[in-house]
């Protein structure tokens, strides 16, 4: 009987240090929570970054490849025109002003 006494005591002790392992120790549930947290967001971040790659090949290919982006890039970031061709700046005017309200009193 004193030896199932040991072997139940020493199963409960076992138990009690895995559950503490399971819940506070190197590896516990909460650190894989935070963990795989870091990973989904990081998965996120980097999936943007693959996008943003993605459209940066494409640009440098057709700079490489074509005249047509070269063109749309010096007219628009350089405002460079072709010989022969007239630039027009189109202004729009402001809002039309009102002449002031006389206030209340000055009537």
């Amino acid at each position: 009987m004193r030896a199932m006494r040991w072997v139940l005591l020493g199963l409960v002790l076992l138990l009690a240090w895995l559950q503490y392992r399971l819940w506070f120790g190197p590896g516990s549930v909460g650190e894989v929570a935070a963990l795989e947290s870091q990973v989904e967001h990081q998965r996120r971040e980097n999936g943007g970054l693959q996008e943003r790659n993605a459209a940066l090949a494409a640009e440098v290919r057709d700079l490489k490849e074509g005249v047509d982006a070269v063109e749309e890039r010096a007219r628009s970031e350089l405002g460079m025109i072709r010989p022969g061709e007239v630039f027009y700046r189109v202004v729009e005017d402001a809002a039309p002003r009102r002449p002031p309200q006389p206030l209340e009193e000055e009537r």
